[in-house]
């Protein structure tokens, strides 16, 4: 039987904790149906007495401290709060040289969400691969310009580390190791109980382009606008340097660094996000769509489209329109 030493955070998110502990419970519920012997002793494990939750509305008391816990074989790092990531960085200092301490044994480490800032503030996916919920990623680089981050992904797994997109979507890293740990089955039964799709693999249809905007360059926010404000229009990248008063080459090099896009792309996710607007609210056939957006190929609109989304224009038009 694995120990999952689920971590008790400051500033934790409850619900993705509880994600990642009914599913292994469940996992176990199952196995025991089948007589078989439960796979997992899942405990709630902490830095400190007790911690409150949701602005102290409640507290919840760890099972074991982590001074008193030698040796795990899985550590869980649930979701943290979104809207105070470096609080809570400082905050769960003192679980960092136990995470990486029970790596060294051969422990396998798990971060849920937004759980991966902690994961990444103990360096152990520098250089490695990554996933957090997409609305974080430009904060993520930020803090962990070392760590390969797949903004697009559900989860990663590489050398004992696995990491989950979004809270809910964290459920699916969750599937993913019952699978792994225990079977298939245990897996597909777990997946009918709580009624989640294994088969999803991005959270490509998911993502809202809201334009990268936390950096100070007041020139590229000027490039920014006008991208936004004449998607529909045709301009080269020339005329757009032109309009700035600066020179191409110093355009392109401010915008890669300050967006992590080039122009280009920068254009084509404007214009993505603007088609998938059209299709959620309203019945537009596609090709209106795409001509509403400065796209007059359907091969290469379908193209991008599919690149950006990770689905058909057709395909998303059916999951989402109203």
């Amino acid at each position: 039987m694995k120990t999952v030493s689920i971590l008790l955070l400051n500033q934790l998110n409850i619900g993705g904790l509880e994600n990642a502990r009914q599913g292994f419970l469940e996992s176990n519920n199952y196995l025991r149906m089948m007589g078989k012997s439960p796979a997992f002793n899942v405990e709630l494990v902490g830095s400190d007495k007790e911690v409150k939750v949701d602005e102290g509305l409640y507290a919840i008391r760890p099972q074991k401290n982590i001074q008193e816990l030698s040796k795990t074989d899985i550590i869980v790092i649930p979701p943290i709060k979104g809207d105070k990531i470096q609080e809570a960085i400082e905050q769960n200092l003192a679980f960092l040289p136990w995470i990486v301490e029970q790596y060294q044994k051969g422990a396998e480490v798990v971060s849920l969400c937004l759980g991966a800032f902690i994961l990444g503030a103990s360096g152990l996916v520098d250089n490695k691969s990554c996933v957090t919920h997409w609305r974080a990623a430009d904060q993520f680089r930020k803090h962990f310009p070392k760590t390969h981050l797949l903004t697009d992904k559900i989860l990663t797994d590489e050398e004992r580390i696995y990491t989950g997109g979004g809270a809910f979507s964290s459920a699916n890293l969750v599937l993913y190791l019952i699978e792994k740990m225990v079977d298939r089955e245990t897996a597909v039964y777990c997946s009918k109980h709580f009624q989640i799709d294994m088969s999803r693999v991005s959270q490509s249809p998911f993502i809202i382009f809201k334009g990268q905007r936390n950096h100070e360059d007041k020139l590229i926010k000027q490039a920014q606008d006008f991208i936004e404000q004449n998607y529909q229009g045709e301009f080269t990248v020339d005329q757009l340097a032109t309009q700035l008063f600066v020179n191409r080459r110093t355009l392109e090099r401010r915008f890669k660094k300050a967006t992590g896009n080039t122009l280009s792309e920068y254009m084509q996710r404007v214009r993505v996000e603007v088609a998938k607007r059209n299709f959620e609210q309203a019945p537009f056939p596609v090709k209106e769509v795409m001509y509403k957006v400065g796209y007059s190929d359907a091969k290469s609109f379908r193209k991008l489209f599919k690149k950006h989304v990770g689905l058909s224009p057709i395909e998303y038009k059916k999951r989402y329109a109203s």
